[in-house]
């Protein structure tokens, strides 16, 4: 019996404040939340959903283990196919705790491991941090969370108190790494450098030893500049300096390595809280952006993912087309897919084959069988994508009738 198109098309429940990670040939989509009638609900967090590229299929994995607490705003990164999980926000506040899953799982079990045996002094509570990876290292930077008032320091910009209960909330720009080939904790000293300002909703991006930081928020400010740590001698850049024009300020985007010189921005929420579809290319060489013209208007993201893919494309998944503060019902659950790079001669071929399926369905038979298992994936690919584009308009076109 043939499987339902609906059910085996289906995708990833919309979400925005979510982690992603590619390892392999994998998307991987854990936590976030959604609103429902005006209230946040967390996403369930024993579920780990994986988009396979090739086939462009998705399928949910019910996980096991010590389950972190359904949240959003955590930070998710991946080290040798294993996926962190740190910090986030949840109905009883910031977290800073530190769990992983192996991606990589033989028995086809995904079991959480909170890490409790670590050695070292891990951040304070906070969520809408980001993170850099290098060398077996997560290296942590900023975010939103408290401190009681003997843990304020310089990086920490209050926002709001607590006096009874001596608790202060605000934003931090403090770095804390974790080795997670020694299970350590430690805050680097700094040797040189003036920092960024404390932010929250930023975004960070590694370039050979070199971890980038663009925008985010701090108090009532949006912020567009670009800074860099040094993650081999700890030095900080100071604010970059920019030749031409240049992103406006935002918080909620991304900003995703493509190459080994350039970063990838995408989307966000600007100054006057106007959700962004822009794209932008900076090329460290040249201390140059450059505004892509031919993305689509009509998308905007913000609190979304983005992530690397095998062949250049940057997979933005989730997010919202609204702004959170004032009108949070625009989750999405869409993959938008960027090429940055052209695609290579044998993934143009497949998918030309897989786009014309049913013209070449007397020839694709006959395809060596490697060759084939590629083709039948990439046909499956382009139904899959037809599938949900004639499930979107026919969704549309019901609204509009709605309307009127």
């Amino acid at each position: 019996m043939a499987a339902d198109p609906a059910e085996q098309f289906c995708v990833a429940e919309e979400r925005s404040g979510h982690c992603a990670v590619v390892d392999g040939n994998f998307l991987y989509v854990w936590g976030g939340y959604v609103s429902i009638e005006e209230n946040e609900v967390y996403l369930p967090n024993d579920e780990l959903w994986i988009y396979e590229m090739d086939s462009g299929l998705w399928t949910m994995h019910l996980m096991e283990g010590e389950l972190p607490t359904s949240m959003s705003g955590s930070c998710g990164a991946s080290i040798n196919g294993k996926l962190y999980i740190f910090g986030g926000f949840d109905d009883k506040g910031y977290s800073n705790r530190l769990y992983y899953v192996n991606l990589r799982t033989k028995t086809g079990t995904y079991r959480w491991k909170k890490i409790t045996n670590f050695k070292g002094q891990p951040p304070t509570p906070r969520d809408k941090l980001s993170c850099w990876v290098y060398k077996d290292r997560l290296i942590y930077f900023g975010g939103y969370g408290c401190r009681k008032h003997n843990e304020l320091s310089d990086c920490f910009d209050v926002h709001d108190a607590f006096w009874e209960g001596q608790i202060f909330w605000g934003w931090h720009n403090d770095v804390h790494v974790f080795d997670t080939t020694t299970q350590t904790w430690s805050q680097p000293a700094i040797r040189g450098g003036d920092p960024p300002q404390p932010r929250a909703a930023h975004t960070c991006a590694v370039l050979g030893n070199k971890g980038y930081i663009f925008g985010g928020r701090v108090l009532q400010t949006r912020m567009n500049d670009l800074h860099c740590l040094n993650l081999d001698t700890w030095t900080w850049s100071g604010r970059i300096n920019i030749s031409g024009e240049k992103p406006k300020d935002r918080s909620w985007h991304t900003l995703t390595p493509i190459g080994d010189d350039r970063l990838f921005l995408f989307g966000g929420l600007s100054s006057d809280n106007v959700p962004l579809s822009d794209g932008w290319i900076h090329n460290i060489t040249t201390n140059g952006w450059k505004q892509l013209t031919h993305l689509p208007k009509s998308r905007p993201r913000l609190w979304h993912t983005a992530c690397l893919g095998k062949e250049g494309e940057v997979m933005v998944f989730g997010g919202s087309k609204d702004d959170l503060h004032f009108m949070d019902t625009g989750h999405c659950s869409d993959l938008l897919i960027f090429q940055t790079q052209p695609y290579s001669l044998l993934r143009l071929c497949l998918d030309c084959i897989g786009k014309n399926a049913a013209l070449l369905k007397n020839q694709i038979p006959c395809l060596p069988s490697k060759l084939l298992q590629q083709v039948l994936k990439k046909i499956t690919f382009w139904a899959a994508v037809n599938h949900r584009q004639e499930r979107k308009a026919e969704t549309e076109r019901q609204s509009q009738l709605t309307t009127t």
